[in-house]
């Protein structure tokens, strides 16, 4: 991160790119009572944790919609991981806020929404897409024209919050959007998670691939433990995960590991990323990639706590670096490529950037096959 003394790293060849880290300490909870909304609940954790319905008359978002060079389908909005590095903490603002003036939600119930600190009710309000099948088949519809004359014809799942989180068991939403999609062909499609339960929907993958390009992406930072708990509250351990993959390319899905965000400073430096190589190349992964922290100012807030708590030596360096950027410095970014790129190469996996995902193999959606 460039040469400067607030700079997390050096720009050179990499091999100064990470700096040491304190050991984790346990984690409180920061979350207070949140108070009860009038909006209609689905269902209800012991700690708080509340689904609320959402009946959208659009689940697909386009490129222009996000930004992203690939379409977009998240069944939820709002994960109850809670990762404190998690880019998507916006999305839910935005669904809270669009709620807000149209009048579903009061003043108090913004809040509510919010939470104190404008972060806590991602992981405590989890909007739930009811109805999502409805939604999908008129936005298939307007994609099947829209691609034909613009090959940017990819399908993300889970790009904004977790497809398998925990409400998955009960509401099956995930489970329905892909057995919706098993029913077309010549698309390419990717999906996102960090959990275990997408070992459960090895059938409909397997249906997919027989007529489309997949990528199933299992998401894991670190093998650390301690450290997984100390950023990603309620994740899976990554020995579950990894076994989810191992039965995902066991039984022929094409599925590997994503490494993001790579932290700097954290888990960054090689014989971390090298133990994450090795556990993909044990479970059969079909790609590794990786990419540093995105640390947009609505995470900010959510994340440089855990900072200041755990790694205090590295916080106000953090705070430097990512002034005025969401982004990773280019010099930082720069070097981790190649760090990852020599780390691909060797352990024998596509080297592949992030904007290599999803590249498109087969030919453009040709029809969608009947309902």
């Amino acid at each position: 991160m460039g040469g400067s003394s607030d700079s997390l790293a050096s720009s050179g060849d990499g091999r100064e790119l990470s700096l040491p880290a304190s050991h984790p300490r346990p984690l409180g909870s920061p979350l207070g009572p949140i108070r009860r909304s009038n909006l209609p609940v689905l269902d209800e954790r012991l700690r708080g944790t509340k689904f609320v319905t959402l009946q959208p008359k659009s689940v697909l978002n386009s490129p222009e919609q996000t930004g992203m060079d690939f379409w977009s389908l998240n069944p939820y909005v709002g994960c109850e991981f809670g990762c404190s590095y998690c880019y998507a903490r916006y999305a839910h603002r935005y669904v809270v806020q669009r709620a807000h003036d149209a009048g579903k939600l009061s003043d108090a119930e913004l809040a509510e929404f919010q939470g104190p600190h404008g972060w806590e009710a991602f992981e405590q309000r989890i909007f739930v897409k009811q109805q999502i099948l409805a939604a999908l088949d008129s936005d298939l519809r307007r994609f099947f024209r829209r691609v034909r004359q613009q090959p940017r014809d990819t399908i993300v799942i889970g790009t904004a919050t977790d497809p398998y989180q925990p409400a998955e068991r009960r509401f099956r939403l995930t489970r329905a959007v892909l057995a919706r999609l098993a029913q077309c062909e010549g698309l390419s499609i990717g999906l996102i998670t960090k959990s275990s339960l997408v070992a459960r929907d090895t059938d409909l993958f397997a249906q997919i691939q027989r007529h489309n390009d997949l990528e199933v992406h299992v998401s894991l930072i670190t093998l650390d433990v301690a450290l997984i708990r100390a950023l990603e509250s309620r994740s899976p351990i990554p020995a579950v995960r990894l076994r989810a993959l191992k039965r995902l390319t066991d039984a022929g899905v094409n599925a590997g590991l994503i490494v993001a965000p790579v932290l700097p400073g954290i888990t960054d430096d090689v014989p971390r990323l090298e133990a994450l190589f090795h556990a993909a190349r044990v479970a059969g992964a079909r790609f590794l990639t990786a990419s540093p922290l995105r640390l947009y100012p609505g995470i900010r807030d959510r994340f440089l706590p855990v900072l200041d708590a755990h790694f205090p030596e590295l916080a106000d360096r953090y705070r430097r670096a990512y002034a005025g950027r969401g982004a990773a410095p280019r010099d930082y970014a720069r070097a981790l490529s190649r760090r990852i790129k020599r780390l691909q190469v060797k352990w024998g996996f596509p080297v592949w950037r992030m904007s290599d995902r999803y590249e498109k193999r087969r030919p453009g959606p040709q029809r969608e096959l009947p309902l």
